[in-house]
């Protein structure tokens, strides 16, 4: 099965994801950032790519080499020419953007967006995410199409994002909101339990009278506090079996090495 994941995580066995809410990008400059976008979309399970009157044209090559593989998103992009016939099938919109438009819509971050277009989208609705244009965003008449306004948490002396970045971040949150991922890594560390304490003690006693033939523990009258700082330290680490197997093997092979006294 290995062979099937490649070198960046990707698993060709598994169908690729589809579906959730239509990420409509209007006026789009540079074929580069359509391509970024698509590939995000890719990464975390959505396929509605729409795109308003991009500035080059549509198919376009730079936006087809930078979707890295996400040729499915690309190549089922449907272009329109305003932004009304790009939603005209929708039933909920979410219009991104950065700056307050002093509109009484709702306000919502992109987890709590994510969570509602959730349900939404399994009750059978039709929803959709508005992107506006790398310069400046979408105009308050293109805000004004949408239901509710989605913005995200970032720096306000710095808060413009690129639009692949804001894709990213709403096509996480989607992904997060529902199961069976529910934002968990796709992948764990293996599950290690400490080591039973009988095997921890006999690692104390070892090291001790290892450390005892060198003469690790002076003054002597310093000992009772050096081996409780020792014990200490070494019962923090939580040491799984085949780790204290290690150390002990360790000790071992240095006192085999030690100049005899």
């Amino acid at each position: 099965m290995y062979e099937e994941v490649d070198v960046a995580g990707t698993d060709r066995t598994v169908e690729t994801m589809s579906g959730g809410p239509a990420i409509v990008l209007v006026e789009p400059q540079l074929g580069e950032n359509i391509g970024m976008v698509a590939r995000a979309m890719a990464n975390f399970g959505l396929s509605d790519l729409r795109i308003v009157n991009p500035r080059d044209g549509w198919p376009n090559e730079k936006a087809v080499a930078a979707a890295s593989r996400a040729d499915h998103v690309i190549e089922a992009a449907r272009i329109f020419a305003t932004v009304q016939e790009a939603v005209a099938d929708l039933t909920y919109v979410a219009a991104t953007t950065a700056r307050p438009r002093y509109s009484t819509k709702p306000v919502r971050g992109p987890d709590e967006a994510s969570a509602q277009m959730r349900l939404r989208v399994e009750a059978g609705q039709g929803c959709g995410i508005l992107f506006g244009r790398e310069r400046f965003g979408l105009s308050n008449e293109e805000v004004d199409l949408a239901d509710e306004i989605v913005t995200f948490p970032v720096n306000p002396a710095f808060a413009s994002l690129n639009i692949a970045q804001a894709v990213l971040l709403m096509s996480y949150e989607w992904m997060r909101s529902g199961n069976p991922f529910e934002g968990r890594p796709r992948f764990y560390a293996p599950d290690l339990s400490p080591a039973p304490k009988d095997d921890l003690y006999r690692l104390f006693d070892h090291l001790e009278g290892a450390l005892e033939t060198t003469g690790y523990f002076f003054p002597p009258e310093k000992r009772d506090v050096m081996v409780h700082n020792l014990r200490t330290m070494l019962t923090r680490a939580a040491f799984t079996e085949p780790e204290i197997r290690a150390l002990r093997g360790v000790i071992r092979a240095l006192q085999k090495g030690a100049p005899q006294a």
